[in-house]
């Protein structure tokens, strides 16, 4: 099952959709594509700005505050993080990083989850590591449709890397089934995507792209299954989110199914710089039902 990356491009991925669907060309959500996607997380959204007003503070209270937290020769003691001065030297002048601890709840530590196929579980991905069998799988023909990631393996790595480097509001993972590395995730937040401005995004909406990458395990419904469990644990570890969100290709019938099958509704048609895609929702107040 393919899916189309929702940002700017379509993914196709293949996976494991229902029976009938066609396995060559399953897709998997993603930022651009629905089931994996194969846009960059985070590129090219708008900020806020709002009017400011500028306030003028007393000198009295100017001079106070120049004094306050010196030691007795007048100069300033170094701080800490509780507010307070702190007698010793100054940590190191680091710049503060942000994780997906910050945006996506720390997506290494979700740990494990039981499947009808086995266990699986999502481990983030690392380049130096990795970068070969993603690339690898960014190639099939099968995939190339959708997630638009062929040729040379710095096509791949400039694609992960913009979403290792970023703010951490979307993480490329390797699904590994039973310890088997076999499919590609990106897991991020479509609240504070590019796809937020082509539909009613909530708060925390989280959304999903998905290739499953080894032949061998597609066109046996295994991306159902996966995306079934997948976006249970979203919904399990993210507390706030109350959606799990997919934008597949319109024209990835086997990924659209398989999504369908995953208990995902069909929202609606929405039109994405790189494709028409089926907005695909599974929400936590429906979970039992569908």
């Amino acid at each position: 099952m393919s899916a189309t990356r929702a940002h700017t491009k379509s993914a196709s991925v293949p996976s494991a959709d229902a029976d009938a669907a066609d396995a060559a060309n399953a897709d998997t959500e993603a930022h651009p594509d629905a089931e994996t996607g194969a846009a960059t997380p985070g590129s090219d959204q708008g900020t806020d700005s709002e009017d400011t007003l500028e306030l003028r503070l007393p000198e009295e209270l100017l001079a106070l505050l120049d004094t306050e937290g010196t030691d007795g020769d007048g100069h300033r003691e170094p701080s800490r993080d509780d507010g307070t001065t702190a007698q010793n030297t100054a940590p190191p002048n680091t710049a503060p990083t942000t994780t997906s601890a910050d945006l996506l709840g720390n997506i290494a530590d979700w740990g494990p989850v039981t499947t009808p196929a086995g266990v699986f579980r999502l481990v983030p991905v690392q380049v130096e590591r990795d970068l070969p069998l993603v690339s690898r799988w960014m190639n099939d023909p099968a995939v190339t449709a959708f997630w638009e990631l062929a040729g040379p393996q710095s096509v791949t790595e400039e694609h992960l890397r913009s979403q290792l480097t970023g703010d951490g509001r979307s993480v490329p993972c390797l699904g590994l089934l039973e310890g088997t590395p076999m499919s590609y995730w990106e897991i991020y937040r479509a609240d504070l995507d590019p796809l937020a401005r082509h539909y009613p995004a909530r708060p925390h909406d989280t959304g999903i792209h998905l290739l499953i990458g080894e032949v061998r395990h597609r066109g046996r419904g295994l991306g159902s299954t996966l995306l079934r469990s997948l976006a249970d644990l979203v919904l399990d570890k993210r507390p706030a989110c109350a959606r799990v969100i997919a934008e597949p290709d319109l024209r990835n019938i086997p990924s659209v199914t398989a999504f369908l099958s995953a208990g995902f509704r069909f929202s609606a048609e929405i039109e994405l710089p790189a494709k028409r895609a089926a907005l695909m929702l599974r929400e936590r107040s429906l979970r039992d039902l569908l």
